[in-house]
């Protein structure tokens, strides 16, 4: 998870890839640019309740996605990830942490 400002802008620059099964949430965060990176990602761009507002399929390398109104998280995926998992725009998502303390 990012959540601070470094680790936010970082995202996922400097990775050569992204596991199939790993993702980057951060947060807060309404929009993602793509500079540095080296592979496509799935952005999926979430409402405080988990609501995903929009997916950005296989965002490229050195794009810049849209900022999202009333998005206060971001959830990047390996490219692909959304449309094989099946997850559409309206739909709700619950991310879970292990180890982390409940309410946090």
């Amino acid at each position: 998870m990012a959540e601070n400002v470094w680790t936010r802008f970082m995202g996922l620059m400097g990775r050569k890839d992204l596991a199939p099964d790993a993702g980057l949430v951060i947060y807060p965060n309404n929009g993602v640019h793509m500079f540095f990176m080296r592979f496509p990602i799935d952005v999926l761009h979430c409402a405080e309740d988990g609501t995903v507002l929009k997916i950005v399929a296989n965002l490229k390398p050195w794009r810049v996605g849209p900022i999202v109104k009333k998005c206060k998280y971001t959830v990047e995926l390996p490219a692909g990830a959304a449309q094989k998992s099946g997850t559409v725009e309206g739909d709700k998502i619950e991310l879970i942490f292990p180890g982390a303390k409940k309410g946090k």
